[in-house]
Parts: structure tokens; C-alpha cells; sequence
């Protein structure tokens, strides 16, 4: 049922009142504090002046640097940080706890954190005067002892939640120095472990927790899991050192087999990087009756080109590669043939030897004058021709 009332006599009939009154401006509001009962006070201040004010309120606060004084002060903020010593040290550790398990209901992690962080800061603080006198010590003393136990505990959940592992498994030793019997600091010790792949030291926080409550379900599971990872680690352990003591083997096999053959091995502060192309014993490296192959490569310096051969059997003959390496693609002069070349090694001694094609690769290594650097051995043709102004280069070169 609807009213009907008359309107005052003073009425201004200008009105339109079919629309909507218009909300008044930022400016308006400020003209009418300045006609208000506030005259006194604000008529003197510009609006900038009264918005500065407000900013140094809580309520209205920006910045804290344009909050505070020319001394670094602010009364209002001071009055609310003093709001945190009301009370004794259990009372203001409880009533952070309390807001941080607020936050953990909303699963606001980072804030419950910081909350329950001010709670065992207000603990472990040294001295009395911030604080209200207890009544009676003794129980405020095991108050307090109860609240660091649960402040950390429950960071420790923070913690885990937010992937902070380290800290999370500092937090729970922290509990149990408490309470060595603490279920909920074993369970989420052994999950910060465990997700750090730390599978042993999981597995003994785990297991001890276990004995404390065998009916834990939730501990429970979390074991059968690090268990399960355990098993996996312990079988990925097992070939892993089978396959280094493997490696070892036949590193003990080569290097007798590189002996017997008086084949001479170097390194250099730039060895290049020749991935698995490595001297090896074939077909089985772990038998001395395999034949020895070498990456090799042939350099032809006076066109600055080269081959690699990833796989040259200590058998075979100089010549026996060269027949289908060359003629040379890029050769468009035809000087690169088998009858129109020679090949050449590096010497121990820093120099260049001559090498038949017919020679195999074992009789041109095991001379005792020929060497191989970082695991490769490097074969120079040259075309006859122009054998002697390469040599007289590289003498140049090393003479220099």
C-alpha cells in the first residue's frame, strides 16, 4: 500500500522529480565543509591541503614516506603498531596465530605466513617491557611453549604449500625440538623431503612418524610413496654404478691396449669437442682381441678443407680411405689424387713426417714418432707440388 504525503509550502516546484539527483563533486563537498560547521578550521586550507591530510591517515594512506613527519613519525600508525604489545606474550602470539589460521582457511598462504612469522617473533623476543605482565609465569610460560610448537608447525604448512621446502623442514625441527612427538611436523617434514627427491631422509622422518601414530592415514600413503620412489632410486643407483664400474673397465682395457701397441696420446688446453667419436675397442670393448678405431681427420691446408672419419679401424690403409674420398668435389683443378699426393703427421717433437698411403693407420702410429692430440688423429694431404711451400710455411709459422 502505498503513502501519499503533501509537500511543504517552502517546496521548490522547479524540481524536476522524475530524475535522479546527481552526486556532488569532490570540489562541491570541499565548498560545502568550507560553508559548514567546520568553517573555522578548513577555510584556511586549500583542497590539496585537506587531501594531504587525509593521506596521513591509515584509512587513506598511499605512501608510507608521505604519511609520516620531517622527523619520521606518525602518530596514528605508532598508536596502531602499540595495538600489538596489548597483552601478555601468549595472549598477542594468540591472537596473531588465530588471524593466520584466518588466512589458512582462505588458503592465503603468504599472509597466514607473515602472521604466524609475528607470532613466534613476539616469542622468541627478548625482554618484558613490551608486554603485559602475566599473572601467573608458570602457565604463561607453558602458554607460550604450546603456541611456538603450533606458530611453527602450522608455518611449516605456509611453507609447504608455497614450495619452500628448505624452510618448511626448518620450521618442523623447530616443532620437534618442541615435541619430539609432533605428527603433524613429521608428515610435512617427510613431504618437503620428499619433494626435494631427498628419498632417504623422507624415509626416516616418515617411518619415525609412524611408530608415534601406526594408524595415521595420511602419513601412511605419504610412506608407501617415498617407499615406492625409494625402490625406484635404489634400481636407478644399482645400474648407474654397474655402468660406471663398466666404463672404468674398459678404460683399464684401452689404455692397455693403446700400451701394447706403443701408440703415443696427448692433450691440449683446446681439445675440441668430438661428441662420441672416441678411440674405442670393436666389436667388444672389454676384450683385448677387438681392433682399435680412431676418429680421424684429413686436412688439406692448402685449401683449408677437411674430412672426418668417425671410425677408422687400426687395419686399414692410408690408401684404402683416400680411394673413395678422392677426387675431391671442390677440387676444380684435379690436384687432389692418390698418385699426386702425400701425407703427412705431426712428429712428438713438434715436427712433420711423411707417411706412405700404403702404411696401415696402427703402422703409422705405433713408430713411436707420431702422436695423437685430444683423442684425434690428424693426416695432412698435400698435393706434390706444393708440398715444399707448405712445409717451409709451417716452419715459418712454428718458427715465429
Amino acid at each position: 500500500m502505498s503513502r501519499i504525503e503533501e509537500l511543504p509550502d517552502d517546496f521548490d516546484e522547479t524540481l524536476n522529480l522524475n530524475e535522479a539527483p546527481s552526486a556532488p563533486s569532490i570540489e562541491e563537498l570541499y565548498e560545502q565543509h568550507l560553508s559548514g560547521p567546520g568553517e573555522n578550521l578548513l577555510s584556511s586550507k586549500s583542497f590539496e591541503e585537506i587531501v594531504q591530510d587525509m593521506s596521513k591517515t591509515p584509512l587513506f594512506m598511499n605512501s608510507l614516506d608521505e604519511a609520516t613527519t620531517d622527523d619520521g613519525e606518525n602518530v596514528m600508525i605508532e598508536a596502531i603498531k602499540a595495538l600489538q604489545y596489548e597483552g601478555t606474550k601468549s595472549e598477542v602470539a594468540q591472537g596473531f596465530k588465530e588471524r593466520g589460521n584466518e588466512m589458512v582457511a582462505e588458503k592465503h598462504w603468504g599472509d597466514a605466513k607473515e602472521f604466524y612469522t609475528k607470532g613466534i617473533a613476539v616469542l622468541t623476543a627478548k625482554g618484558e617491557d613490551k608486554w603485559d605482565k602475566p599473572k601467573d609465569m608458570a602457565e604463561e610460560e607453558k602458554q607460550r611453549l604450546t603456541l611456538e610448537e603450533q606458530l611453527y608447525v602450522n608455518r611449516a604448512l605456509c611453507n609447504l604449500e608455497l614450495k619452500n621446502y628448505r624452510s618448511t623442514t626448518l620450521d618442523c625441527a623447530a616443532t620437534l625440538r618442541i615435541n619430539p612427538s609432533n605428527i603433524k611436523a613429521h608428515f610435512r617434514s617427510a613431504s618437503a623431503l620428499f619433494a626435494l627427491d631427498k628419498v632417504l631422509e623422507a624415509l626416516d622422518v616418515a617411518s619415525r612418524g609412524i611408530k608415534i601414530d601406526p594408524d595415521n592415514a595420511a602419513l601412511k600413503k605419504l610412506l608407501g610413496q617415498i617407499r615406492a620412489r625409494a625402490k625406484v632410486k635404489e634400481e636407478q643407483d644399482r645400474r648407474r654404478l654397474a655402468e660406471q664400474k663398466r666404463k672404468r673397465q674398459e678404460q683399464l682395457v684401452l689404455e692397455a691396449a693403446l700400451k701394447a701397441r706403443n701408440i703415443q696420446l696427448r692433450g691440449s688446453k683446446h681439445a675440441p669437442n668430438l661428441e662420441d667419436a672416441v678411440i674405442r675397442l670393436s666389436p667388444d670393448p672389454l676384450s683385448p682381441k677387438s681392433l682399435l678405431e680412431f676418429p680421424v681427420m684429413l686436412l688439406y691446408p692448402m685449401h683449408n678443407q677437411s674430412d672426418f672419419i668417425k671410425a677408422w679401424a687400426e687395419k686399414d690403409a692410408i690408401a684404402h680411405h683416400l680411394s673413395y674420398i678422392l677426387p675431391l668435389p671442390w677440387d676444380k683443378e684435379n690436384a687432389y689424387k692418390q698418385s699426386t699426393v702425400d701425407c703427412y703427421m705431426d712428429t712428438v717433437g713438434g715436427g712433420l713426417m711423411k707417411i706412405g698411403k700404403k702404411l696401415t693407420l696402427l703402422e703409422a702410429l705405433s713408430n713411436g714418432k707420431t702422436e695423437i692430440v685430444d683423442g684425434l688423429v690428424r693426416i695432412y694431404v698435400v698435393p706434390v707440388s706444393l708440398a715444399s711451400q707448405w712445409i717451409d710455411e709451417v716452419k715459418r709459422k712454428k718458427g715465429k
